[in-house]
């Protein structure tokens, strides 16, 4: 034992000596860039903070473009080493895809929707067949086609009318999520003439076939904030204002009812939600407010036969129960439960059919399937055995079926995509991923869930995946993975790309933190405004939990997070730097209290719910003791690969650049800080399946050169 002990310090020692060395040399030749100080004093509260990069605030500016390419050249120069390795890891991320791959059609009003690839290319194209699937194929749109020459692109906004003549389609070449809409004719191929810019994307046909309503977002703020009708055949600068949304801290949306009855307004903040329904036949009528909205009362509609169904947490139902009313006596005073509230079961979604009610739930963290006959036969829940899994219901436009689509997975299973007859109980797995190259085989991989203590006792569940061969020892590369915001779900999931990692030695995991829906939502509700630090120390806790476990050690352990994930990353590494040997940040949302006191940014006031509103001092003390941008402090770092792209509408370009800046004059050590700046992308990174993957090269080759892996 004590013989074993020694050995593993000295593998510690040369896994340290060695980032070091490594580190230490490519230091030696290329110099970091430095951004210059410029001092701005912020005050709020009687508070003053002093801002040295603020200057990086203005992407018209040359010298802060001048600024990005310096960090992207040092970023090259720094990992010029490691070129023909991430080559290497894109072929071999490549072979396993299968290129030439297309989805599972579905069918929808007369139609077989099919989305498939071509080998070598790096877009879709959307067909269709009329009535069966041996009858000739109709090419939608062929993204490949319309990409050309443009270095960013993707298709949105895809709806076709009542009659199947038209179809509506959004275009982004920039990446800011700031679409142009058109409209094509499916009979001759035509696009016309009607050109809708500068909006969200977002649209949907009325049944006359020639009104199309969408969304437009502000110019300034990019809210989405209005909905306008346009008339087939004339400008766009006659559209109709339909609605706008004055409290700017709702989004809104429109779309259409599975039922084809009822086009929808949605009016949606983070804890407050607000509809309004029209006649689909009656373009020209006036919406109709479905439940007048009250702060804190978020609902959700699907309209059958002659009521609506309604997921809500009315009556204080904390994971939301499922109830009804008649289509003309939608105000909550007329609502009836069908599913009542349960503490321990989340209700995620429903699913309406002619003869059945499918209904998506979470309990104890793990996805749940229940079918529930209209005709009050049994109900029942489809069966699943792994703890590592999802199960979602899948893509179901057609309404007079028997058929429930759903897909599953798991962290060793590829994705299927499963048609389950609801009367007889058969199932049919109408696809499942391939996975190319001949290695891949499921039974040479463990996958488990693992419960961390948080420090206030809570159970906070992980789920890994490593190869069967794996020793705990603590020498194991560990890359651990985590969301925790907003109250979305990371649920455990197969990656092919991950088999990169996997082959290697790593341990892959993801840590279903609080700030997340993973275990109700209550989760979500204890990692969100002043509890927003049960986010962090709970990954901090995951972390110190596989270190103790002996997955992993501190020298060999690996954080990941985008956008709100990159604000926990910053977060962890002021808190405890100590326990990672790096970290990629990926879009990290980290400069939080002057964003959120800044509501001409993006998204800014349509998150007050989700972060508390700096303008009250209690929220302002709050996030600035955690903000990343904020808190960095004179000591050591990880080694960290930070990622953004310069047109993000999200998180904006600014907010990782100025951080690495001030990262770079403070931190005490001689560890790798990488900046790389995506100049042509937004929030998404690139666009095109393939570009995607030369992105995610760099990250697996920063983490396995950090390993001393270099094939």
């Amino acid at each position: 034992m004590k013989n074993r002990l020694i050995l593993s310090c000295l593998c510690l020692i040369f896994a340290t000596s060695y980032s070091q060395t490594a580190t230490n040399k490519m230091s030696e030749n290329t110099t970091p860039p430095v951004a210059k100080k410029i001092s701005k004093t912020i005050e709020k509260h009687g508070d003053k903070r002093n801002d040295d990069y603020f200057w990086l605030n203005d992407r018209e500016n040359p010298e802060v473009i001048d600024y990005l390419n310096k960090e992207n050249k040092y970023y090259e120069q720094m990992t010029a080493h490691t070129k023909d390795f991430q080559t290497q890891l894109f072929e071999e991320m490549k072979g396993r895809i299968k290129e030439d791959d297309s989805s599972v059609p579905y069918f929808f009003n007369g139609y077989w929707y099919i989305t498939r690839f071509e080998t070598g290319k790096n877009y879709p194209i959307y067909a269709r067949k009329k009535e069966n699937l041996t009858a000739k194929e109709e090419i939608l749109f062929d993204c490949n086609v319309m990409a050309i020459g443009h270095s960013y692109f993707q298709l949105g906004g895809m709806s076709v009318s009542q009659d199947n003549k038209l179809a509506s389609f959004a275009v982004d070449v920039v990446g800011r999520r700031i679409y142009t809409i058109q409209i094509k004719n499916l009979e001759t191929g035509e696009i016309l003439k009607d050109k809708i810019e500068n909006v969200t994307g977002s649209c949907a046909w009325s049944n006359d076939n020639k009104t199309l309503f969408y969304t437009k977002q502000d110019e300034q703020t990019l809210r989405a904030d209005k909905v306008l009708k346009h008339k087939l055949g004339e400008v766009s600068s006659k559209d109709v204002l339909v609605y706008f949304e004055k409290d700017d801290t709702f989004n809104v949306d429109v779309s259409k009812e599975k039922s084809r009855k009822y086009l929808v307004i949605t009016s949606a903040s983070t804890l407050t939600t607000e509809f309004r329904t029209l006649l689909a036949d009656n373009p020209d009528g006036e919406f109709k407010i479905f439940q007048k909205r009250v702060r804190g009362l978020e609902y959700d509609i699907s309209h059958y036969g002659d009521s609506f169904y309604i997921l809500t947490n009315k009556d204080k139902a904390t994971n939301f129960k499922l109830m009804k009313t008649p289509e003309n006596a939608t105000e909550k005073e007329n609502w009836k439960d069908v599913i009542p509230h349960r503490e321990d079961v989340l209700l995620e979604e429903i699913e309406i059919f002619k003869e059945y009610l499918v209904v998506g739930e979470r309990s104890n963290g793990l996805n749940k399937i229940r079918i529930m006959p209209w005709n009050g036969k049994e109900e029942y829940y489809l069966p699943f055995e792994s703890e590592t899994y999802t199960a979602n219901i899948s893509t179901n436009p057609d309404f007079d079926t028997k058929v429930l689509r759903y897909s599953y997975q798991s962290m060793a299973t590829p994705s299927s995509v499963i048609d389950f007859n609801m009367d007889t109980k058969e199932k049919e797995v109408k696809k499942e991923q391939q996975v190319l190259g001949g290695k891949f085989d499921k039974k040479n991989y463990t996958e488990e869930r693992v419960w961390a203590t948080a420090k206030d006792g809570t159970k906070i569940p992980i789920s890994m995946v490593y190869r069967k061969d794996l020793k705990k020892d603590g020498k194991n590369p560990l890359l651990l993975y985590a969301y925790g915001s907003y109250g979305v779900t990371m649920d455990a999931y197969f990656s092919s790309t991950r088999l990169s990692l996997l082959d290697r030695g790593f341990v892959y995991a993801i840590a279903h933190i609080r700030g997340g829906e993973d275990m109700g939502r209550p989760w979500y509700d204890n990692g969100k405004l002043l509890k927003k630090k049960n986010t962090f120390t709970d990954f901090i806790d995951c972390s110190k939990f596989v270190i103790a476990e002996k997955y992993t050690s501190p020298e060999h352990l690996y954080a990941e997070g985008g956008s709100a994930g990159g604000l926990l990353m910053g977060a962890i590494i002021n808190m405890a730097p100590e326990l990672y040997n790096g970290v990629i940040a990926q879009v990290p949302f980290v400069d939080v209290v002057t964003t959120m006191l800044d509501d001409t940014i993006p998204l800014t006031t349509g998150e007050y719910d989700e972060w508390g509103n700096p303008n009250e001092k209690k929220f302002y003390d709050y996030m600035k003791s955690y903000s990343p941008y904020d808190n960095v402090v004179a000591q050591k770092y990880p080694n960290m690969y930070v990622s953004t792209g310069l047109h993000d509408s999200q998180v904006q370009y600014w907010e990782p650049a100025k951080w690495v800046a001030k990262l770079r004059t403070v931190k005490t050590d001689n560890n790798i800080l990488l900046l790389d700046t995506n100049m042509d992308a937004g929030h998404g990174g690139a666009s095109g399946r393939f570009e995607a993957l030369k992105e995610l090269a760099k990250e697996f080759s920063f983490l396995l050169d950090l390993e001393g892996i270099d094939k």
